[in-house]
This record gives structure tokens, sequence and C-alpha cells, in this order.
């Protein structure tokens, strides 16, 4: 890590301190304080980081391409091989109130509004498809295809490349009751009903919980994505299935794009897949059985 961030400037780095981020995130992580700047570096030890950790550069690459969205700035390679297993390397972001040591805990409503304006601006940049041809991505530790499908609709995009591959990583964890996954395969096809007419596709982050924006004096930083081109309401969607946001983040949206008012009736159709996956993940643990309650309402509701 030393010599990727003396390559990174050209000049030597000189390391002060590290202060872990580990518990608010999937990966062991952390910020190495030092001169003249600090890193944060976050540690994959499966055989497979070096490929998610690609897939993650790939997506900020992206964003900092078709969007004036803040992201963090990658250190030299950023991606490198240790024995350890692989880091990701990338400038750390100056965050507005880490002293408290949660990622959400010291926000203000002036932050929320900000998270919501950075999901606004990365939704400005439109694809030609629904889908992401240049390259796949991870939705947590689990596989994403981005391919664009045959029928190029949202629904049927959120059914094949979303819910049905996740439907199918549930199931086979043990952790999804028979029943209920009959009947997330009655709800996906009633999808073409319940979508609504196609919007132009946008560019999502793809994985837009509150934890993936970090909170900085300057605005927000997007963090963790998982893009791809889609339905905007998807993102606005994820903000708070982990934990509640300010009502000021959808305000902020407002400012630079429109919520479709029929979005509060669609937020758990655009939540299904990532219950899925949590269930796929933990549902062995108290945790992860809590979202399988969350899947069985909105079955109820929509199917």
């Amino acid at each position: 890590m030393r010599r990727a961030a003396a390559e990174h400037r050209g000049r030597a780095w000189t390391h002060a301190g590290f202060t872990s981020r580990s518990h608010r995130a999937s990966h062991p992580c952390g910020v190495f304080t030092g001169t003249p700047f600090s890193v944060f570096a976050k540690l994959d030890a499966t055989p497979g980081g070096q490929e998610q950790f690609t897939a993650e550069l790939n997506g900020l690459r992206l964003i900092r391409s078709r969007t004036a969205v803040a992201t963090p700035v990658p250190v030299a390679a950023a991606v490198v091989a240790t024995p350890a297993g692989t880091l990701l390397l990338t400038e750390a972001v100056a965050e507005r109130g880490a002293t408290s040591g949660q990622a959400a805990d010291g926000r203000t409503p002036r932050d929320y509004a900000a998270i919501g304006r950075a999901l606004a601006g990365l939704h400005q940049a439109r694809g030609e498809r629904f889908g992401l041809a240049e390259f796949d991505g991870f939705f947590g530790p689990l596989p994403q295809c981005n391919r664009p499908i045959g029928m190029d609709s949202w629904a049927a995009f959120y059914a094949e490349r979303r819910v049905l591959p996740l439907l199918r990583l549930a199931v086979d964890s043990g952790h999804l009751p028979a029943e209920l996954a009959r009947g997330t395969e009655r709800l996906v096809a009633r999808l073409p009903a319940l979508c609504g007419p196609d919007r132009v596709p946008s560019l999502l982050h793809g994985d837009a919980q509150q934890n993936n924006f970090v909170s900085t004096a300057d605005g927000a930083v997007v963090i963790d994505p998982a893009p791809y081109y889609g339905h905007p309401e998807i993102d606005l969607a994820l903000v708070d299935y982990f934990s509640p946001v300010d009502p000021a983040l959808l305000g902020g949206y407002a400012e630079v794009a429109p919520v479709d008012p029929g979005f509060a009736e669609r937020r758990e159709l655009w939540r299904v897949h990532a219950y899925l996956a949590v269930v796929a993940v933990d549902g062995a643990s108290p945790f992860g059985s809590s979202f399988v309650p969350r899947i069985a309402a909105a079955v109820r509701q929509y199917a």
C-alpha cells in the first residue's frame, strides 16, 4: 500500500495511523492516515476479490465518465494483489461527522438532500438499453449480470437479470420457504402490469443503500457502486431498505428531477430482488431471516 501511495503522487508517502471502518462494511476496511494524503483501503481475502474490486473500479470510472457526481479517486492502479488478499485503494474522503464512527449517525437533513441530488445527478445520464454491455458487477458479494436482454423492456430486464437469479440463490440457500418462492414467481409473472410504462434507461448506482454514500462538507460522494442502466426508482427504493433516511433525501432529488407520484406504491416492488439477496447471503442469521416476512408482504401486495 505504501508503494502504491508513493507511486500515486510521485513522492514518498508517510503512514501516521489507522482508523477501522469494518463495522459498517461487508469487507475489512479502514483509513490509513498519512502524508501528503490519506488512503482508504478495503481487503477481500477470497479468490474472487480481484474480480469484485475490478468491477467496482469499473463502476467508479463509468460514473466519472458520464456524470459530474463525486467519486473517490483511485490510488495508482487501485487494485493490488497481496499475500493476504486483494486490496482496493482510493484516496480517503473527508467525511462530515466522521468522529461519530457511523455512516449515517451524524447526518443532517442537508446531508440527506445532498445524497438525493447525487442520485438525481446519476440518473441524468441515459442509456440506449436496459442493462450494461461493457461489464458485469456485484450486488454485495453476489455476481450481478448486466447484459441487456432481447426484449428491451424494464419489466423483462428486472425479471430476468435481477429477481429470478436472486430467487434461485435464495431457494438454493434453503432459507426461503417453497410457498414464498412460488409467490415470488407469481409476482414476476405480473411485472409487465406492475412496472408501469417504460422509462428511458437511467444510469443507476445499483446498490444505493445509504451507507454507500459518504457525506462531506461539499456534498455526497458515491462509493461501492454496482451500476447499469435501469429504472431510477430502483435507487430511490434502496436508499432506506436497511435503515430509515430523512425525507430531505427525496426533497433533494426533486430539486434536480421529478419523483413520480406512483413511486410510493412501487417502492416494495423494487426492493424484492434486494430482499432475496439478503436471504441468499445471510438467511441463516436473525438479520437475514428478518427479510423473509418482507418478501412475503411484497408478494401479498403485488402477486
